[in-house]
This record gives structure tokens, C-alpha cells and sequence, in this order.
């Protein structure tokens, strides 16, 4: 039976939705919302929750959920028009926001909400979603004289301008590639399943053979398993080059000047409000307390994790020569021989173990680990509005009563931004009726779509991404937080918000949960006890030169935003290099343009918080080591985590809800000994 206080509204209509309305509905919320912000500040009434901070709330939350789905069609079926709309309304909305933070009117109410007598009889949620207004307030530049405000409202505007067009490039650049290929032979070594996903490609173009892009499903395959290496260095090349001023498609989506207009913005920025750099700024709303104890924590893991690699990158030149290499292994030659030498030590490849991960079964084991360690269902509903075939709606359940929902977008198609990511369509909150309005979320990956003939077949990488993604959502759709702005992962510090993701990643390496996530496709046998214990075997291969290729990533990324104020494309690349000369192990070719394509970093909420990943995998490590000690399916520690971090969201701060759940602050310990660089 359904608990009356807990809305289930209707979800975006996607099939009714018209490109040319977005604008107007846009600008007439816009406009409703700046009439409701006059009559609260008329109010003559004390503030107080009831009468400003809720209906405040209220009007945000609004908002975000008429754009919600709007961004998120923009991400996964992009067209001219919908681009074009797009951005028309990311000025506005970007336009608006500033205009909000810059309120006088609005921060001397927060301010009356935050002295007044009231504040101390509010929870914590309300507590924190003023605190944090109030410190927004200062970021957007509250405090500024006019002329100074004037400039901040031009860098935001500019910013988000900026960060749209740098991700279109890299769509624009990554669907502007493709290569035909009628002779099999330039394909031998790529898998069956990646020869069938590109014979589909070349159908659905009307061409004979087998059509490769710069998808990773497409892409991947053939830089880890095609013999062809002339083929694997020219998608390489066109891969590593895309949207700069290198590559086959040179100057055509170039990001460089977009870098260096971005960064120099951010710097411009951070001055205005006082701070010495944008990594200062950055660190204001985030766990670590200075640039100083960042790169320190960067450059430990690095000091531990080097030697690490080194010797893995030894063992790989070496067992290239024993296969005949005469010449040093170049960047293009590096997955191949990876994956060859994965086989030679464990006898087992990623490929072999694709049938044994069916997406169904992946999804529904998944389900069922979460279950067993959290108590929830998780069911799917047939019939719903989508934007695209491939999506599937689910409904999350607790005691038979749906508390939240959540859109399953899995698969690599045209138009479709490429990577992973969780986005919230709706966020918690209590409605004026006093029922609670229940979250939904955007889940999406881009994984090897079915084909005519098989089914959508998952590497273990792949379940692991899957893993990584539900996890955020996990985030978003299970706090028991009702005000909008700290409930789920809103509010949460950046460096913590990877936590429940990485956290949840665990289950894909545990011996007792594997079986729940794998049966081979045709005959639903189980994973074989040999392959199960080879693939857990094999769990840390060069785990050092993934540390040090995100360490790398991490670095770059904060020493850009710590010490350059004004950098030209020149400039980058030497930050980039330098980096690269005292942290990575592995050759990179001059021509390589990674930061053209680093939309973490320059399109994304990661500037200066890349390091992020790695914090929040200290903090993931070591909250799972609680279940290494009491079993990976103990339903108490289960609970606790949820109580403790799911549930609460941003409402409180991210070190307060970690040592309540773990007693204790999180060592980093445990994350070096997982990933096999410290003995246990």
C-alpha cells in the first residue's frame, strides 16, 4: 500500500516535448520566480523557515526540475535545434543565477533567517541549506562593489558559454570520424563481439564491412586487441587529437583557445573575490582545507604508487621483446601488450568473459547485492514516456512502497555524449501539501548496444561502471532529506560526492557476489570457479599505472588552476608535460592533446577537484573495509552506511557523517592495500 505522503508526480513528457517551447517555458518560469522573490522580500513578517526559506526552496527546486530533462536530452539525443535552444537558455539560466547570488535584498534575508530567533529551532537540513546560501552569496559576489559585480556576472556568463561549446567539440570532433574497412584482415585479433558492433555501425550507414569510430566501444577493442598496430596508431592518433590542432580534423573543433580563455576566467574570477588562485576558491565548498594539503595527499599516493609502476611498465617492455617487439613500445602499442600479457599471466581476457555478463543479468544482480546489503527493490515499469528505445524507468521500493525512481540509458548510439554519468531529474522535497515530492534520477552509460546477434554483452570494466554510476544514484534517490538544496548528492562536498559510487564499485570484486552478477548468456551456466578466481587474481594488474595515470590527471588539473593565472595553449601543454615528466611511467607522444578532451576538468564541476576521485576513494576503501570485516552482505553495517551517508546528503558536513558511520576518520590505508601497491 502506497503511503499517501509520498508523490509520485507525473516525469517529463519526452514525446510532447517541442525544441521551440523550451525557451519560452524557461523564460516564464524565470519570470514567475522573480515576482515570487519580490513578494517574499515584502514580507514584513520576521523571516523564518515557513514564510522564506521553504517557499525559496521551493522555487529552485521548480526550476531544476523543468531543466533537468531538457540538459539531459541535450546530453543523449543532441541536435542543431535542441543546441541551439540549449545554449540560448544555459545564458539565461547562468544569467539568472548570478543575478540571484548577487541579490542584496535576498542575502539580507538569508541573513535575518540566520540571526533571527528561529534558526536554532530548525534541523540540520534547513540549518545547512542557509549556512551554505550564505557562503554562496559571498562566491557570487555579494560583497562586490557594482562595477566588480558587473564583471563577475560577465566571466559566469562567459564560463558557461565556454564549457558548453568545449563539450560540443568534443562530440562534433568524436562523430566527425569514422573508418570503412572491407578487408577482415585489418581486423584480425578484434573480438567477435566488437566485429559485430562495427559490421551494425557500417549497416546502419548503408556500407559493406565494418565501420569503426571513436566510441569507446568501438574504439577500445581495437586498441586492446588488434593485431593491425598501423590501424591501432591511427586511432590513436585521431583519438588523443580530437577537438585541438592536431589530428586528422586540425583546427576544426579546436578547444585550445577555449582553454586558455577558460582558465584565464577562472583566475580572473577567484581574484575578484579575493583569493589567490581558483584552486583556493575551489577548495571553499570541498573536504580538503588547502592547496597544500591536496597536492601533499597527491604526491604521497604518487610516492608510494611510482615504484609500483615502474616495475609494471619494466614488466611490459619486457614480455613485448619476448613476443618479438624489437622497438620501444609506443602509447598505441600499450593496451594491446597489456591486455596480451592479462592473458599470459591470469589466462584470462576482458573479452573472454563478456558472455558470462549479459547487461540483464549484470542489472538484475545488481539489484539483488543491493538488496541484500541496503534492503531495497528494485522494479521496472513497463510503460512510461521515453526519449529513445533503449531507456528503461525503474521503480525503487522499501517495503513494498516506491520511494524513488530513476531512467537506465545504457547504450553508445549516435548523438549521444559519450562517457558515464548520474543526473537528477527530480530532487526530494516536501510539497505544500505536505507530502513528500520523491526523487528520480538520469542513469547512463555508453556501452556496446545489442545486436542482431547477441545481447548486450559487458565487460567486467563495464559492470564495474555500472556499479560506479548506481551508486550515485543510490545517493540521490535514498536520502530521507527534504530540502532540495542538501538532499542527496546536493550540497555534498565534491571531494566526498565519489564516495557512494566507488563505495558501491567493491561488490563487482567480491567472490561471493559475482555469481549474482554473471551467467553465460546461452546456456545460463555460472561463471567457472578457474575464470572467477583468475579474474580476482588479476584484480590489482598494473594497478599502479592506473594510480599514476590518474594521479597524472589529478595534478595537471590542480597545479593549472593553483599557479597559472593567464596560460597560453603553450603554456598548458607545459604544465602537462612537466607533470608528465615527474609522474608518468608511460611514453606519450608530442602530438597527444588530452586536455583537448578533458571535459572533467573544462565542461564539467571538476576544476580543481579532480583530485576528488582519489580523496573520495580513500574515503570508499576504507567505509568498505567495515564489510571485509563483518561480510559484504552484513545488512547492519549496510544500513548504517545508508543511514549514516546515504540518507543524509549534504545536510550535514561530509567528515561529520563519515566518522559517525565508521567511528573513526577514514585512513588511507586500506585503498593502497585493495588496489595491491601495500601488502596487506
Amino acid at each position: 500500500m502506497t503511503n499517501p505522503l509520498l508523490t509520485i508526480k507525473p516525469l517529463p513528457e519526452f514525446s510532447s516535448l517541442v525544441i521551440d517551447d523550451i525557451e519560452d517555458a524557461l523564460e516564464q518560469k524565470l519570470e514567475q520566480n522573480r515576482q515570487a522573490i519580490a513578494q517574499l522580500l515584502n514580507e514584513s513578517d520576521p523571516a523564518d523557515w515557513d514564510n522564506f526559506g521553504y517557499p525559496f526552496e521551493q522555487m529552485a527546486d521548480e526550476l531544476e526540475s523543468l531543466w533537468a530533462p531538457i540538459s539531459q536530452l541535450n546530453a543523449v539525443k543532441n541536435s542543431d535545434a535542441l543546441r541551439e535552444s540549449y545554449n540560448l537558455c544555459l545564458a539565461k539560466l547562468t544569467a539568472y543565477g548570478t543575478e540571484l547570488g548577487q541579490h542584496a535584498g535576498l542575502y539580507r534575508r538569508f541573513n535575518l533567517l540566520a540571526d533571527g530567533p528561529t534558526y536554532q529551532q530548525l534541523n540540520q537540513a534547513q540549518q545547512k541549506c542557509i549556512d551554505n546560501a550564505l557562503r554562496d552569496f559571498h562566491l557570487s559576489g555579494v560583497d562586490l562593489p557594482s562595477d566588480k559585480q558587473a564583471r563577475f556576472k560577465e566571466i559566469k556568463s562567459r564560463l558557461a558559454e565556454l564549457a558548453s561549446r568545449f563539450a560540443e567539440n568534443i562530440l562534433d570532433a568524436t562523430q566527425a570520424w569514422q573508418k570503412h574497412i572491407t578487408d577482415q584482415h585489418q581486423l584480425k585479433g578484434l573480438p567477435q563481439t566488437a566485429m559485430n558492433c562495427a559490421h551494425d555501425a557500417a549497416s546502419k550507414k548503408g556500407l559493406d564491412g565494418w565501420r569503426l569510430t571513436l566510441d569507446i566501444p568501438s574504439y577500445l577493442p581495437v586498441m586492446q586487441y588488434c593485431d593491425n598496430q598501423a590501424l591501432r596508431e591511427e586511432m590513436y592518433y585521431a583519438y588523443t587529437t580530437r577537438a585541438s590542432d592536431q589530428g586528422p580534423n586540425a583546427g576544426q573543433w579546436d578547444n585550445g583557445p577555449l582553454m586558455e580563455e577558460i582558465i584565464t576566467l577562472r583566475h580572473d574570477l577567484a581574484k575578484l573575490l579575493d583569493f589567490d588562485n581558483y584552486a583556493c576558491r575551489s577548495l571553499v565548498s570541498k573536504m580538503a582545507q588547502s592547496p597544500g594539503q591536496v597536492m601533499n595527499f597527491l604526491q604521497d599516493l604518487a610516492g608510494q604508487s611510482r615504484p609500483v609502476a615502474e616495475q609494471e611498465i619494466a614488466e611490459l617492455e619486457e614480455f613485448s621483446r619476448q613476443l618479438g617487439r624489437q622497438q620501444p613500445l609506443q602509447a598505441w602499442d600499450i593496451p594491446y601488450y597489456s591486455e596480451k600479457l592479462r592473458e599470459h599471466k591470469y589466462a584470462l581476457s576482458q573479452e573472454a568473459l563478456r558472455p558470462y555478463f549479459p547487461v540483464s543479468k549484470v542489472i538484475k544482480g545488481m539489484f539483488a547485492i543491493v538488496g541484500k546489503v541496503i534492503g531495497i527493490e528494485c522494479v521496472q515499469q513497463p510503460d512510461f514516456d521515453s526519449y529513445h528505445a533503449d531507456v528503461h524507468l525503474y521503480n525503487v521500493m522499501l517495503k513494498g512502497e516506491i520511494i524513488a525512481q530513476f531512467y537506465l540509458d545504457l547504450f553508445a548510439r549516435d548523438n549521444k555524449r559519450g562517457g558515464a554519468w548520474m543526473a537528477d531529474c527530480r530532487n526530494r522535497r516536501v510539497n505544500p501539501d505536505g507530502g513528500i515530492q520523491l526523487p528520480v534520477a538520469f542513469l547512463t552509460c555508453n556501452f556496446t548496444a545489442p545486436t542482431a546477434q547477441q545481447p548486450s554483452l559487458l565487460t567486467h570494466q563495464e559492470v564495474t561502471t555500472l556499479f560506479h554510476e548506481f551508486g550515485h544514484g543510490l545517493h540521490h534517490m535514498l536520502t530521507k532529506v527534504d530540502v532540495p538544496s542538501v538532499a542527496g548528492i546536493n550540497g555534498v562536498e565534491w571531494d566526498a560526492v565519489e564516495l557512494p559510487s566507488q563505495f558501491l564499485e567493491n561488490w563487482c570484486w567480491e567472490k561471493q557476489a559475482i555469481p549474482l552478477i554473471s551467467a553465460h548468456y546461452q546456456t545460463g551456466e555460472k561463471l567457472p570457479d578457474e575464470m572467477l578466481d583468475k579474474l580476482l587474481a588479476a584484480k590489482n594488474f598494473q594497478s599502479g599505472l592506473q594510480m599514476m595515470r590518474q594521479l597524472e590527471f589529478s595534478i595537471f588539473d590542480f597545479q593549472l588552476h593553483s599557479d597559472y593565472a593567464s596560460p597560453s595553449q603553450k603554456e598548458i601543454q607545459a604544465v602537462l608535460d612537466q607533470v608528465r615528466q615527474e609522474i608518468s611511467v608511460v611514453p606519450t607522444p608530442t602530438f597527444n592533446r588530452f586536455q583537448h578532451g578533458f571535459s572533467h576538468i573544462f565542461a564539467g564541476g571538476y576544476a580543481a577537484g579532480y583530485y576528488s576521485y582519489k580523496w573520495a576513494e580513500v574515503l570508499a576503501a576504507d567505509a568498505f573495509s567495515l564489510f571485509e570485516e563483518n561480510g559484504i552482505f552484513h545488512l547492519q553495517s549496510g544500513k548504517r552506511f545508508c543511514q549514516e551517508i546515504l540518507q543524509k546528503g549534504g545536510s550535514d558536513k561530509a567528515m561529520n557523517l563519515y566518522t559517525r558511520f565508521r567511528g573513526r576518520e577514514p585512513r588511507a590505508d586500506a585503498l593502497l592495500r585493495r588496489a595491491g601497491i601495500v601488502k596487506a
